[in-house]
């Protein structure tokens, strides 16, 4: 399988640890789908300071391509994180060079992959039309949805993905069932501890949450994205690949970061030391 994650990139700075995180939803699904066995690539824009260096580094350590991506004279994007209990919250961000509206070029390189992922992150909803007619798309709605969205967008969609901790069963089940409707092939709504749903051509799966004692769940949502997707091209039932979703989404949650390769830095003047830790391998 070849998947690309195009769009947001973020070093998530985590101001009680001194430390911060490459991190963005679309990198993170990359570097998931790569240690699930894909052959993964970024496309996307950082900056020339440190923290997209940081970025670009650790995308290379990770064997995700990065020849797709553009460095530009600027800020990387920052994202200011607090734990609360083993919940992040995002206090301030500042989006530095990341966003961009894919040209006829990059439209033409993402119809060489078999899936392209973005998202909300990637503020790309609007080009959601252009990217489906040339590949298969995975878009992650996130939990800033409006009915609208789903029924406008949700129809080209090879995977359609919604972060639903914050809605009952109920509601969730009719969150997917309202995007199915719409024409999406696969629908995942994530809900944390309480587990999820993936529905598509075989009904509607309900995948448990693995029991953890959890540090930090930054970044789980976007494991469970990219081993869904991996393992649906890989050819496995819907039950299989959610199980294994799970088991990696969990593990994720047991360190700091969407998936590791923190370095120190001070919250006064943002300065960076080495990589050092691995978050959430594979095993």
């Amino acid at each position: 399988m070849r998947l690309l994650g195009a769009g947001d990139n973020v070093v998530d700075r985590y101001r009680s640890l001194g430390r911060y995180f490459p991190g963005g939803n679309a990198v993170n699904v990359a570097v998931f789908a790569a240690r699930q066995g894909a052959a993964s690539a970024y496309l996307g824009v950082v900056g020339d300071d440190e923290a997209g260096k940081h970025v670009l580094a650790a995308l290379d350590a990770e064997r995700v391509d990065t020849s797709h991506v553009r460095v530009v004279h600027g800020p990387n994007a920052t994202a200011d994180v607090d734990l609360v209990g083993n919940d992040r919250v995002f206090v301030g961000s500042d989006r530095g060079v990341a966003m961009f509206t894919p040209d006829a070029r990059q439209l033409d390189v993402m119809a060489g992959y078999d899936v392209v992922h973005c998202g909300y992150a990637s503020a790309m909803l609007a080009s959601v039309p252009d990217l489906v007619q040339h590949t298969k798309v995975s878009y992650d709605f996130a939990n800033r949805f409006v009915a609208d969205d789903i029924v406008r967008h949700a129809g080209g969609l090879y995977l359609a993905a919604f972060s639903a901790g914050h809605l009952p069963s109920d509601e969730a089940l009719r969150l997917v069932e309202r995007a199915t409707a719409a024409g999406a092939r696969y629908v995942l709504a994530t809900r944390g501890a309480a587990g999820a749903y993936l529905a598509g051509p075989h009904g509607v799966t309900f995948a448990a949450a693995e029991p953890i004692k959890a540090v930090d769940t930054l970044g789980a949502g976007d494991a469970f994205i990219a081993t869904v997707l991996v393992r649906l091209f890989a050819g496995d039932p819907p039950g299989v690949a959610t199980t294994a979703a799970s088991h990696v989404a969990a593990q994720v949650c047991l360190d700091y970061g969407a998936f590791g390769h923190g370095a120190a830095y001070s919250p006064d003047d943002a300065t960076t030391t080495s990589v050092s830790t691995t978050k959430g391998a594979a095993s």
